[in-house]
């Protein structure tokens, strides 16, 4: 998943080079997620259900909770290009439907959305602030397994939506870190591995801190 985001990174980078700012980021951060309903349909062993259940993120868990971002600013307030999120959602409290000894998106939640940007250079002395959001799909390592049904694998599950507001700050000519908030939204629908399908959209929130290099 990460090569594919490198190959993307390096076909939006290419043409840039020398005529605009490129700017590569790396975040983590604490990141949570509200309850969602969960739906099962179809499979021939865990019986249909309708539920509702409670996440949580443990951003600090193995696998940990991180980003990638590649920016091309177009002009010194525009600028465009792709984000890469590791979100996670485990049961809150490990409590789960009566059945279920696995049920979570924890190798995780992932999220690639295309993104536009807005920011305010100078507008608080040399910290700048930015907002942004867009579009995109989300990528999960679905994780469930009840009685003889275990599904464990990466899924294109649905489309994705992400939305940013954060503050920059320089440290050298080239390198600047950020803090922000960042929220997603994503509608999954996966496949279990004897025949049926859960679906569930889930809301993350994550406050967030980097460090970004401009070329």
């Amino acid at each position: 998943m990460l090569r594919t985001f490198a190959l993307c990174c390096g076909l939006l980078a290419l043409p840039t080079l020398g005529s605009a700012e490129v700017e590569l980021s790396f975040y983590g951060g604490a990141q949570s997620a509200p309850d969602s309903d969960v739906v099962i349909r179809g499979d021939s062993v865990i019986p249909n259900s309708d539920f509702s259940q409670s996440w949580e993120g443990r951003s600090a868990s193995a696998p940990i909770y991180y980003g990638i971002r590649l920016t091309r600013w177009q002009s010194p307030t525009f600028g465009y290009g792709l984000d890469f999120a590791h979100n996670k959602i485990y049961p809150k409290d490990d409590n789960m439907p009566t059945g279920f000894s696995v049920l979570e998106f924890t190798d995780g939640l992932n999220i690639l959305t295309v993104n536009a940007y807005r920011r305010w250079p100078n507008m608080l002395g040399a910290m700048t602030p930015y907002v942004g959001g867009g579009l995109g799909v989300s990528i999960p390592y679905v994780e469930v397994e009840y009685g003889a049904s275990e599904t464990f694998g990466y899924q294109l599950a649905g489309p994705a939506a992400t939305w940013i507001a954060g503050a920059s700050y320089p440290i050298s000519d080239q390198w600047s870190v950020f803090g922000e908030y960042k929220g997603t939204f994503s509608s999954n629908k996966g496949d279990l591995d004897t025949g049926g399908t859960i679906e569930t959209d889930v809301f993350t929130n994550a406050v967030n801190v980097g460090v970004s290099f401009n070329f």
